[in-house]
């Protein structure tokens, strides 16, 4: 391998959803400590505005999608998609807790292919999921992202970065989910280039460091 390849996600989709059902529940407590600030700086930059259509991919427990259909209020709507059933449940009730039930819209399944209208969004945020998809199906899910984008609406992604390819910590990662994926399914990706590549203008692109491994946040438009 060299340091420019990126390695493949070694879980089928059955298995990630088993994982995500399982770990529903504790959830916040694994993922909170290294990811809840930079969600909430990818959607700062996204600057979701009221009245929007927004969708987050991968919503997990529904904090990044509560705060976007606050933000959305009562004229615009949220929309998210999981592949985690039971993320969806616990999305759902933190929803209706906050009363945000009717500003939200919640679907179990996979990004992929999304069962949602062609220039439906004015904006789409994925937070730590897009290096979940296996090497071939980032091209295709940054696609499908684009059918369902409008012309002009930004898409945000929070995610781990191969950029800083020389670091012996993202090495160690990479063994890790190499030998095992059971315990790091996620890989570093190159978010910039795989989102220019996939023929989108890129806005800003910030580096960020997850307890010392490489990250980017990137906003972009849909190039026309």
């Amino acid at each position: 391998m060299t340091n420019k390849e990126i390695l493949r996600v070694y879980r089928t989709k059955e298995q990630a959803k088993r994982t995500y059902d399982k770990i529903s529940r504790i959830y916040d407590l694994i993922t909170g400590p290294f990811e809840r600030k930079f969600r909430d700086m990818g959607l700062n930059q996204l600057d979701v505005k009221e009245g929007e259509t927004v969708l987050e991919i991968g919503f997990g427990t529904g904090h990044c999608l509560e705060e976007m259909a606050k933000r959305v209020g009562e004229n615009g709507k949220a929309y998210g998609i999981d592949i985690s059933s039971r993320m969806l449940d616990i999305t759902r009730k933190r929803m209706e807790k906050k009363r945000l039930a009717d500003t939200v819209e919640l679907y179990c399944g996979d990004a992929m292919s999304m069962p949602y209208e062609d220039n439906m969004f004015d904006v789409v945020f994925m937070s730590f999921t897009l290096e979940l998809f296996d090497t071939p199906e980032i091209p295709a899910v940054l696609k499908e992202i684009k059918r369902v984008l409008k012309p002009k609406g930004r898409l945000g992604v929070a995610s781990m970065s191969k950029e800083d390819g020389e670091s012996w910590l993202l090495k160690a990662y990479e063994w890790i989910h190499k030998n095992f994926p059971a315990i790091a399914d996620c890989r570093p990706i190159y978010v910039e280039k795989s989102i220019r590549d996939a023929g989108y203008s890129i806005k800003s692109r910030e580096k960020i460091k997850l307890f010392g491994l490489p990250g980017e946040i990137v906003v972009t438009g849909r190039q026309v």
